[in-house]
């Protein structure tokens, strides 16, 4: 295989998709990337390959990062998959994984504690309470939260979860992006 052959299954209209989806013009696009029309108007059609400068550029221009438009070109389909049940204490939870990203709906019952939560890596946290009232408590501070109120926080500082009434939550793990 050689290079040409990968790179053209890179799929460049996905800017054409973005700058729509912003209300953009070829213009504006080529004023804020520095990039001609002509080449912009090539690459959404696909009848060019893209060099990495010319990449950066236009992410840039989206607010993205040259990987998130990469990814974008490389891969514009979605991603379907099915819950996975577990109990972890007395938590009772359905996930679904994704890379960067954990989302778990949770139902406990009043009284219930999770002192320990799974293990976790360099990431954030969120916690959402759908229905009832929850206490989380981290080393230095707590917060009750009811329903409709979220908390979020760096998930590798030690934390509990008390339910003070049943409860159903939303509990997302994001991961952290590190550039360098």
């Amino acid at each position: 295989m050689h290079l040409t052959d990968s790179v053209s299954t890179l799929d460049f209209s996905v800017i054409r998709d973005l700058r729509k989806a912003v209300g953009d013009t070829l213009e504006t696009v080529s004023e804020r990337s520095g990039i001609s029309i002509p080449v912009l108007s090539k690459l959404e059609r696909n009848q060019n390959v893209c060099e990495l400068e010319t990449l950066y550029k236009i992410a840039r221009a989206f607010g993205l990062s040259t990987s998130d438009l990469l990814g974008l070109c490389e891969n514009r389909s979605a991603h379907v998959k099915r819950s996975v049940s577990y109990r972890s204490g007395p938590f009772d939870f359905q996930k679904i994984a994704y890379q960067g990203i954990e989302v778990f709906h949770a139902l406990a019952k009043v009284g219930d504690c999770l002192s320990h939560p799974e293990a976790h890596g360099d990431e954030f946290e969120l916690c959402w309470v759908l229905s009832g009232k929850v206490r989380v408590k981290m080393m230095h501070e707590q917060h009750t939260l009811s329903a409709g109120e979220s908390v979020q926080f760096d998930a590798v500082l030690e934390h509990s979860y008390e339910i003070l009434e049943d409860a159903t939550l939303v509990i997302v793990h994001l991961t952290k992006q590190h550039r360098f």
